[in-house]
């Protein structure tokens, strides 16, 4: 059999090339990493080989140096490497794609029981009762029971602190009204000071119950913070207290409980005029927050006292001389309570306009 007989047999094409066709060194594109395996392995086989090129993913092109001259042996390249050499890195790309999709759907259903017991935690510190059912994975079953059973014992609680002082307080007041009744017979010299005494037992006592409500009262509803601020003030002025309105800003509502609201407003309106001659009241609502500001002009609180002065029944003598109320340390400590019912916080500082103290709530959108 001849050579060329031989060669179309085997499907390669021999063609006599002058000199200057043949490449002075082998070729391939910079990304066909394959066809550097198909030249060093040529190479390592055929000493006599010249060069080999690989214009393209069809075609091998070899040279070689015969008696007449260079010739080039041409053939298909599927004969010496895969057709599709990324085949390989087309099946691991598009099974962890798989494997990523269903990777984020069962984490998803992981994580969704644990979102919801999330929500309904954050719920129940802002003083919402949010229903909720254990699910999921054994675990957030347990965790979710637990905070179930932990929020059952926190209700329980308050509801008997409620009770206990609604009903201590209710048996006061039939004794203080005997008293009033007594003291209204007395000569007026002996019975202003004494009837003093008892209107302050009152006041005590609706501090006390204030206190024992605790900042859960009613439900959140959309509420103007404006428009109510500007309602206390205009109420505790008419109450004949030192307070006006200096700064009012916004609009819209807040889903806030007014009631715990406007306790915590009046209690800071209280303490400033008690400790000081005026109070001036800011508000402020914008897109992420509500800011209510109460500011004095009396001696203040030091800065290593403020985090103290928010504490129950925390008399602060030397800070804010209590002597010149009758109060039992609650004042802050109620509106403390509400901000944080409400996911917020009451910030003691420095009044920069009247050289007292600053109450400001901050109340989170």
């Amino acid at each position: 059999v001849s050579d060329s007989t031989l060669a179309r047999t085997l499907l390669i094409r021999v063609d006599p090339v002058p000199a200057s066709v043949v490449p002075e060194e082998s070729y391939r594109r910079w990304y066909d990493f394959t066809g550097a395996t198909v030249i060093r392995e040529f190479k390592a086989r055929l000493p006599d080989l010249l060069a080999v090129d690989l214009p393209d993913d069809k075609r091998v092109s070899l040279y070689f140096e015969s008696d007449d001259g260079p010739i080039r042996m041409s053939f298909d390249r599927r004969r010496v490497s895969a057709s599709n050499p990324h085949q390989l890195l087309v099946n691991m790309v598009g099974f962890a794609a798989i494997m990523t999709v269903i990777a984020y759907f069962y984490l998803r259903n992981q994580l969704r029981p644990i979102t919801r017991l999330a929500r309904a935690a954050e719920a129940f510190g802002r003083g919402r009762h949010l229903d909720y059912r254990p699910a999921g994975a054994v675990e957030v079953r347990a965790a979710g029971n637990a905070f179930l059973d932990m929020r059952a014992r926190i209700e329980r609680q308050i509801e008997q602190r409620t009770l206990m002082l609604s009903g201590v307080s209710h048996d006061l007041r039939t004794p203080l009204t005997r008293l009033k009744l007594g003291l209204s017979m007395l000569d007026d010299e002996d019975r202003e000071a004494m009837e003093q005494d008892v209107t302050d037992m009152e006041r005590l006592i609706d501090e006390f119950l204030d206190f024992a409500r605790g900042a859960t009262e009613g439900k959140p509803e959309p509420v103007d913070p404006v428009a109510l601020v500007g309602q206390i003030v205009e109420d505790m002025g008419r109450a004949e207290r030192a307070v006006t309105l200096y700064l009012a800003e916004g609009e819209g509502t807040v889903a806030l409980r007014k009631a715990g609201i406007r306790r915590a407003v009046e209690n800071l309106i209280n303490n400033a005029v008690r400790y000081g001659t005026r109070a001036e009241v800011s508000v402020l609502l914008t897109d992420k927050s509500l800011r209510i500001r109460v500011e004095d002009d009396g001696p203040g609180i030091p800065r290593e006292r403020r985090e103290e002065a928010v504490k129950p029944f925390v008399r602060l003598d030397t800070a804010r001389n209590q002597n010149l109320g009758s109060g039992v340390g609650l004042g802050l400590s109620i509106a403390t309570d509400i901000a944080r019912a409400h996911g917020g916080m009451l910030r003691l500082g420095e009044s920069e306009r009247l050289g007292g103290l600053r109450a400001e709530i901050v109340i989170g959108r």
